[in-house]
């Protein structure tokens, strides 16, 4: 008989799984939103939320914690750095999902993933001079 499962395995070993994972928070602290598919989006960010709280600890078991978590120590430095002191405030809800609708290719389910209260990085687009062209 079939057992309800309570985890989304997203067709991957655990392993690949939690690399993956890994992977999208650490986008997620460096970029300040990701896109990707809603179902990823959604085991995301529980674990960036639950990333976020050991980071408020601020000890030195919390940074090893997340570490060990997300073996990047660029993106666990801008964590504590940056993004934790923006949210000190908050009790919870750190991330927001907007959904973006259906990919083209395969009509997956796409979301936009970003923090609630960390302002987003903005593009800017330099404007080239406009070539005049002369006749002679």
């Amino acid at each position: 008989m079939r057992q309800r499962r309570a985890d989304t395995r997203l067709g991957r070993k655990s392993a690949h799984r939690k690399a993956l994972l890994a992977a999208l928070v650490c986008g997620l602290i460096s970029r300040k939103r990701i896109t990707t598919t809603l179902q990823k989006a959604k085991l995301a960010r529980s674990a960036a939320d639950k990333i976020v709280t050991l980071g408020r600890r601020g000890t030195l078991d919390a940074r090893r914690q997340v570490t060990a978590a997300l073996q990047q120590t660029l993106c666990v430095r801008e964590l504590f750095d940056t993004i934790v002191p923006q949210l000190k405030d908050r009790q919870g809800g750190y991330t927001r999902i907007i959904k973006l609708g259906h990919r083209g290719g395969d009509g997956a389910e796409m979301a936009l993933l970003e923090w609630v209260d960390v302002a987003a990085p903005v593009k800017v687009v330099e404007e080239t001079p406009a070539k005049t062209s002369k006749k002679k």
